[in-house]
């Protein structure tokens, strides 16, 4: 495993995490009747639209720096 191998499943894992937390987070305020389960519902779709929507965006700009 080379170093550039190592730098890309250094952030896959910090994504995966950052995402997993978030989650756990949303899970303990619906817990803890801070938030409904219909808000939960919500906060978990946008969150999952927002790593969805950044990561495609992420990949059209690697893309698009290889076509020059």
């Amino acid at each position: 495993m080379n170093a550039n191998d190592k730098k890309k499943l250094l952030i896959a894992t910090g994504v995966s995490l950052s995402f997993f937390i978030l989650m756990a987070t949303i899970v303990v305020l619906t817990a803890k009747k801070v938030v409904t389960g219909q808000m939960a519902m919500l906060m978990f779709v946008a969150l999952l639209g927002l790593y969805v929507g950044f990561g495609l965006l992420i990949a059209v700009y690697r893309f698009v720096g290889k076509l020059d």
